[in-house]
């Protein structure tokens, strides 16, 4: 089969389109023909060798992590999903014509292959970060970073929540983050105070990593009020780096409740060919996306 890989750490260039051994189900696991990836942050964080807190990265190493397809092979012990259904899922090495999923489910109706790949790790993290800064019902949630994927997949289910949500994002994306249903300011000078004309914050959320996180402590009054998934150096300022994927794995079905009730919708920003991927990583990089970026297979 024909995978992305790399061989050293490094830029968007290190990547390569390559033939490898398809891999198969192990227990508890399916695997699928991939229809499309989602391509993540983390996936070029990983290539760029950054410490995440996750296992070790062997080199050469296969790239992605969430995907959408359709299941032709099963592992021991595997129930609830037959060979043929459409399903999307969260696994390793999705930047490929086969991938092993480790958790799934099947994609709601009327949800294309490449809608569907946007889905999985963005809803994870979601739900993980707003389980983790303990935000309820009747209280008011900051998220900076809020228009990419996480962002928006935050922003619909805390409002689902009954949970008021401020987002920050470039001019651009102001009315976007209106439509989903928040407050939404610039960044910038003086982002802050526009904040705060906003209403009182209880709890934020970093999704960027643009170096706000002091700020993010200040308005809230209590770093453990604070969760960054980008800066890595939130321990010099008491705020907790949240990195461990697949520790919500009911979130897939969550997600697809939401889907199916029309809750939750994440627009794909930009879709790339395979072969493309050093582009979607250089792209991602870059910021600004308002919604997902995935690859086509």
């Amino acid at each position: 089969m024909k995978k992305i890989s790399f061989t050293e750490f490094g830029g968007p260039e290190v990547l390569r389109l390559v033939d490898a051994e398809e891999p198969h189900a192990g227990p508890g696991q399916v695997r699928i023909a991939v229809r499309a990836a989602g391509v993540n942050p983390v996936d070029w964080r990983i290539r760029e060798g950054q410490k995440l807190g996750a296992h070790p990265v062997e080199l050469p190493a296969g790239v992605g992590l969430d995907a959408a397809g359709v299941v032709d092979e099963l592992g021991e012990g595997v129930d609830g999903v037959r060979i043929g259904d459409p399903v999307f899922g969260e696994g390793v090495d999705t930047y490929a014509e086969f991938a092993v999923l480790t958790a799934w489910a099947r994609i709601p109706e009327g949800l294309t292959f490449e809608e569907a790949a946007g889905y999985p790790s963005v809803v994870e993290t979601a739900v993980r970060i707003i389980r983790e800064v303990g935000v309820e019902a009747g209280q008011t949630l900051l998220v900076s970073g809020a228009s990419g994927g996480v962002g928006s997949a935050v922003l619909q289910i805390a409002r689902d929540r009954g949970i008021t949500v401020i987002g920050t994002a470039g001019a651009a994306n102001q009315d976007y983050l209106r439509g989903l249903g928040a407050l939404a300011t610039t960044y910038g000078e003086g982002w802050v105070e526009r904040v705060r004309q906003l209403g009182q914050v209880d709890a934020a959320l970093d999704l960027a990593g643009s170096g706000v996180l002091a700020e993010l402590v200040a308005l809230t009054g209590n770093p453990e009020k604070v969760i960054t998934i980008a800066d890595l150096g939130a321990a010099d300022y008491g705020v907790r780096f949240s990195g461990v994927a697949g520790s919500v794995p009911d979130a897939l079905a969550a997600a697809a409740d939401l889907i199916a009730r029309g809750k939750l919708h994440i627009p794909v920003d930009k879709a790339y060919a395979l072969p493309d991927a050093a582009a979607a990583h250089a792209d991602s990089q870059a910021g600004h996306t308002r919604g997902r970026r995935v690859i086509l297979v």
